[in-house]
Order: C-alpha cells, then sequence, then structure tokens
C-alpha cells in the first residue's frame, strides 16, 4: 500500500517539485509584473476569492430560507438547490456557453427583441469563468451551512426571541457564530476547487490568463520544466488550504446536538412579500435548469442547423441514434467505462485496504498513509497530469519497463490517483461509526476473521463504500482536466469527444454526449442515496 503511495502519488509530485526548482524558472516567472504568468496567478487568486465571497453569500442566503421560511415553490427548490452537482465540469461550461456566449440563446434573444444589429452582451473573459464558478461551487455552502443549521439547538433561537431580540440580530449574534466552522470549511474547499479549475477558464477565458491555463500551455509547447514550476506553486497553494481543511476536521465543528421544539418556520403568505419570495424562486429556478435544458434542447440539433438562429432551424434523433448504434461514435463512450470501471475498481480494493490501516491506532505508519491518501485532494487535475508525464516519460520499475505516457494506461492511472481520497475517507467515515464490539463478538462465538469481515463487518460499512465508488466510477466517468493532457486517440474518453465535437461545430454530437454523461450521473447519484450513502461525501 504504501509502495502504490509512495509510488504514483508522492514520487511523481517530487519529481515536478524538483524539475521546477530551477531559479531561472522562477525569474522568468516573475520577470515582470505585466507577465502573462503573473496574470494568470492574480486572476486565479481574485476569481478564488470572489468565488467564495458571492458563492458563500448565495449559498448561505438560500440555506437559511430554507430553514426560516416557507414560500412559494419552496419545496420544488429545495429539490433542485443541488442541481449543479449532476453537471460535470465541462458539461457546465458548455451549457453556459451555449446559454450565455456571444453565440448564445440569451444574447441572441435580446437582439432579437431590441432589433439590435449585433448582440447586447456575452458573457466571456473573466466574467464568465466567475459566473461559471458561482454557479457550480455555492451548492458547498449551500451543503455545509444547510448542515450547520441542522445541528442548532434550537432552544438559542427560542430563548433569544423570547429575550426580544429580532430576527436580524438573532442572525448576527446566535445563528452565524453557530455556522461560522460551517463556513470556513465550505470556503476553504471552494477556494482549492476554484484555483484548480480548468475547464471554465479554457473555453471562457478568451485572452485572460490563469495558472492552470498556463501550465496546460506550457505542456503543449514543449516547456515541461515551466510547467513544472508553475505546478508546483499551485501545489504548494493548494496544500496550504489543505491543511486548513484538515485542521478545521480534526477540531470539529463545534456544533451541540439540537433540542427542544422544531424552529417555527415563517410562513410568507401574503402581499408583495410573497409575490416577491415566488418571483425570486422562480428566478431562481430558471438559474438553475436553463443551462441543463439548453444542453437537452441543443442534443437534438441536426449538424448545421444552428449558426446565426437564435434557436436550431432542424432538430433529428441522429445524435443519439449514432450515440448508440455507430461504433466510431460509440467508441468513446466504451473507452469511458472501461477506464472509470478500472480505475474505480482499484479504488475500491485500495481504498478499503488503505481504510483499515488509517483506523487502526497501534500502526507507526497509518498517519503517513492518511496524509498521502488525502494529498491527491490537494493536487490539482493539470498537476497530476503533468506529474504522471514527467515521472513516466520514461521506462522505470513502477512503469514495469515501459513508457507509460502516451500508452492506453496512462488514463486509468491517473484516474484512479485523483479519485483515491474518496473511497478512503468514505470508508473510514464508516469505520469510525463502527461498533467493534460486534466483530469481538463473533470471533468469541468462534467466527472465523474471514466469516467476521463479510458478514458482520461489511454489511455495517458497505452502504458507504459502495457509494464512495460509485461517486468514483461517475466522476472518472466525466474526468477532463487530466483527460486533456493524457490522452491518445485510441483511449479519448467521452468529455475529449465532447470538446472535439465543440471544435468543428458539431454542437448537437457535443449536447448529447453530454446528456448521456448527465443521465449516467444523475442514476449514480439515486443509487447512492437508494444504498443508503451520502452524494456529499465527496466534499
Amino acid at each position: 500500500m504504501l509502495i502504490i503511495l509512495l509510488g504514483y502519488v508522492l514520487y511523481p509530485a517530487l519529481r515536478t517539485f524538483y524539475l521546477g526548482l530551477d531559479p531561472d524558472l522562477y525569474g522568468a516567472f516573475f520577470s515582470s509584473w505585466r507577465s502573462a504568468n503573473i496574470r494568470g496567478l492574480g486572476n486565479s487568486v481574485l476569481v478564488s476569492i470572489l468565488t467564495v465571497a458571492i458563492g458563500g453569500f448565495l449559498g448561505t442566503l438560500l440555506a437559511y430560507a430554507f430553514y426560516r421560511f416557507d414560500f412559494p415553490l419552496k419545496n420544488l427548490l429545495v429539490s433542485l438547490a443541488v442541481v449543479p452537482l449532476a453537471l460535470p465540469p465541462l458539461v457546465g461550461v458548455l451549457a453556459f456557453l451555449f446559454l450565455y456566449g456571444e453565440s448564445g440563446i440569451l444574447p441572441r434573444l435580446v437582439q432579437s427583441i431590441l432589433g439590435l444589429d449585433s448582440v447586447p452582451f456575452s458573457f466571456e473573459g473573466f466574467g464568465a469563468v466567475l459566473l461559471v464558478h458561482v454557479y457550480s461551487m455555492y451548492v458547498y455552502f449551500y451543503l455545509f451551512v444547510s448542515a450547520g443549521l441542522s445541528s442548532l439547538d434550537r432552544s438559542t433561537v427560542e430563548a433569544a426571541a423570547d429575550l426580544g431580540s429580532s430576527n436580524t440580530h438573532t442572525f448576527g449574534r446566535v445563528i452565524l457564530p453557530h455556522l461560522a466552522p460551517s463556513m470556513a470549511g465550505a470556503s476553504i474547499l471552494v477556494f482549492m476547487i476554484s484555483m484548480a479549475s480548468f475547464t471554465a477558464p479554457l473555453l471562457f477565458a478568451g485572452t485572460e490568463h490563469f495558472m492552470t491555463l498556463q501550465i496546460y500551455n506550457y505542456k503543449l509547447n514543449g516547456d515541461l520544466a515551466m510547467s513544472a514550476m508553475v505546478s508546483t506553486m499551485l501545489t504548494l497553494i493548494s496544500l496550504v488550504f489543505l491543511a486548513l481543511l484538515e485542521l478545521r476536521s480534526a477540531r470539529g465543528t463545534g456544533s451541540g446536538a439540537s433540542k427542544g421544539a422544531a424552529t417555527h418556520t415563517h410562513v410568507v403568505s401574503r402581499g408583495w412579500a410573497r409575490g416577491a419570495a415566488g418571483a425570486a424562486a422562480t428566478s431562481f429556478i430558471l438559474f438553475l435548469l436553463l443551462p441543463v435544458a439548453t444542453v437537452v434542447l441543443i442534443s437534438f440539433a441536426r449538424e448545421g442547423s444552428w449558426t446565426w438562429q437564435l434557436l436550431p432551424s432542424s432538430y433529428t434523433l441522429d445524435n443519439y441514434l449514432s450515440l448508440l448504434t455507430d461504433p466510431d461514435v460509440f467508441d468513446p463512450v466504451m473507452n469511458s467505462l472501461i477506464m472509470a470501471t478500472i480505475a474505480s475498481s482499484a479504488n475500491l480494493l485500495f481504498g478499503i485496504a488503505a481504510a483499515f490501516v488509517i483506523v487502526q491506532r497501534g500502526l507507526p505508519f497509518r498517519h503517513l498513509v492518511r496524509i498521502l491518501t488525502a494529498l491527491p485532494f490537494a493536487i490539482p487535475g493539470t498537476v497530476i497530469a503533468v506529474n504522471l508525464i514527467i515521472a513516466f516519460n520514461e521506462p522505470s520499475p513502477l512503469s514495469f519497463g515501459s513508457v507509460l505516457v502516451g500508452s492506453l494506461w496512462i488514463l486509468p492511472l491517473a484516474y484512479f490517483i485523483r479519485h483515491i481520497p474518496l473511497v478512503v475517507r468514505a470508508t473510514v467515515a464508516a469505520l469510525e461509526r463502527f461498533d467493534y464490539r460486534l466483530a469481538e463478538a463473533s470471533s468469541d462465538l468462534g467466527a472465523s476473521g474471514l466469516t467476521t469481515f463479510l458478514r458482520v463487518v461489511t454489511p455495517a460499512i458497505g452502504p458507504a463504500v459502495a457509494a464512495g465508488a460509485l461517486l468514483t466510477f461517475v466522476t472518472a466517468l466525466g474526468e477532463f482536466v487530466s483527460s486533456i493532457m493524457l490522452y491518445v486517440f485510441d483511449n479519448r474518453p467521452i468529455s475529449v469527444e465532447i470538446l472535439a465535437q465543440l471544435r468543428i461545430y458539431d454542437f448537437g454530437a457535443a449536447a448529447a454526449y453530454s446528456v448521456f454523461l448527465m443521465v449516467l450521473i444523475v442514476t449514480a447519484t439515486l443509487l447512492v442515496r437508494r444504498i443508503g450513502g451520502s452524494p456529499k461525501m465527496a466534499l
């Protein structure tokens, strides 16, 4: 186990770090405050800060509104609030491109209504990247704050009200301090994810620079040393925030158990307030669903039928029929299914073994295993790809004497490394809740270790482990960041094929692949809930 972690997680990262240590590289990076590298660093940090601020406000407001008020369309909005989690990063960006881009439906709709010669607005550059980030990442604040509110001691809120405290004063002095740990955890997580974002900058940034784009561009230009240096800087930033997140998790949230009657929900039932609440809920529902609906609509567009038009001029089922009947069209789907299955199977076996090591208090190296299994969570996908390129572009014992770069096996390895934390964290959480007296009783009754594991331990931890494995599978299925840097034609996955179809302007085919991915992810999420796991464990 340690060999796998040291050889395929730590060793490639150290190789990249060593390659990027050259002082001349840092001189080139900081050569000018107006250089592309400095602007990339500034844009990455700024968009992450703004994503935390705006996404935090939106997610917290939504969670508190659900907790405190009953208003029109609330139940529907509660069901739809986590829709962005069902969109793989590339699909979400594609949806915003179809909807808000220069040739998107909404800009053309406004142009048509106002009779203008050109579109009056379109989302591109830094603002577009920020919009995509807020849409996809406010959910983390919503989930964290909702969990914090569910553990709020309701009697303290009631006591504040009995003492004459206004709703605003109670929120600021009672509720907000209770939510502070949850909001801090969400802020750290969102900052990390935003800094590592690649897909939105790739398709929306235009002439703007971001750190992940700099890594990708240097790799494309064959400058691996500079790519390694930028990768090292991005990894160090992410490690700092991972350490903060782990420290916060170790300390716990400090939430007390909830007690007393359920908090009184204020019903918004009349007057302008009800109308305003209904309008706000409707607007937010449209904000959530329009990107998804747009992708579904475009998936039926005939090739070449959507160029200058507001909507496609011709629709067909051929995009889906080709996906299901044409072997060449289905190849990327099969490639993704095979590679995701290989990676998630390896994650399942490795994750269970690593989790058992982590929870065994007597093992001297369990803390090292815990740190190394969490490390891929802090390493952006672009950096993992660069790590593998640098470490395995020549034969080595770890690659069994072969060159992995350019082979069919490099992508399953990348998927495996990226998703190590999912199954490990899910299994560790289940084992920490497991009552080991049950296993001891089984042994006392004469059961063998294997029988105890299969008949006692497995049923208890099975749902969480299965949920982690399913989440690993669907995440690998839609993986784009590592794929675009490591694929070869024979193992091109769905995500790369979506981008390829987009670049040749076959929007219908790209959207059909995207809908296929969404259906798979929604199906897996429903399975996770059915077997008793939680989709939130992926956070």
